[in-house]
């Protein structure tokens, strides 16, 4: 079998494997951004957001990891655009907002399985008389963090996308999140900013 056969068939098996991997993570559902309870329309843009922190609400997206027992509050957000021109959102920024001058930035997903440092390793004295250091893995380092982040670049005309930005914050009264850095793809004019209370 010629070398380049071989090539195209570890890589077909490799994609096969990531499919078959890819079943077992269940996909979240997006639905239309007015019918969440926290959403606000602008200029041919919805967006909803959803703080998760019932433990309930947490084991549906995090399975047995619950951000809220770590000082992390997941809020899933939806961009739906209802317009006719596609609206870019990969600068977009968004701020936790709550009572007494708290102000909190998202911190990006892949930045999350940092902020909780992972336990001490163990030393485990070896046969020979070395040790060997079993390293264990931060909390946050769960593939549910990064593989349900918000990662939409763009979102086309009457299309949506949804996913988790994360806040280094414990659940607040009164709070909201702030939303700005949304583009229109072929004018460049950024959207007037988003702010939707949270409860």
């Amino acid at each position: 079998m010629p070398l380049a056969r071989k090539r195209l068939s570890l890589l077909t098996s490799i994609a096969v494997l990531a499919l078959a991997a890819d079943k077992d993570k269940p996909k979240m559902d997006i639905l239309p951004a007015a019918s969440y309870p926290h959403h606000m329309t602008s200029q041919g843009v919805t967006i909803a957001a959803v703080p998760y922190t019932t433990e309930e609400q947490t084991k549906t997206a995090f399975g047995k990891l619950n951000p809220n027992d770590l000082g992390i509050l997941p809020v899933f957000l939806v961009v739906e655009n209802t317009g006719n021109a596609t609206i870019r959102v990969d600068r977009m920024k968004l701020e936790f907002v709550a009572q007494g001058d708290v102000r909190v930035e998202n911190t990006p997903a892949r930045d999350v399985k940092y902020l909780q440092g992972a336990n001490r390793p163990t030393m485990i004295p070896g046969p020979t008389g070395g040790v060997h250091v079993k390293a264990k893995k931060s909390p946050l380092a769960e593939w549910e963090i990064e593989g349900r982040a918000f990662t939409a670049d763009m979102v086309p005309p009457h299309d949506k996308a949804g996913g988790f930005f994360y806040f280094q914050t414990a659940p607040r009264r009164a709070a909201k999140v702030v939303i700005n850095g949304l583009v229109d793809a072929k004018s460049g004019q950024e959207l007037f900013f988003f702010e939707i209370p949270l409860e």
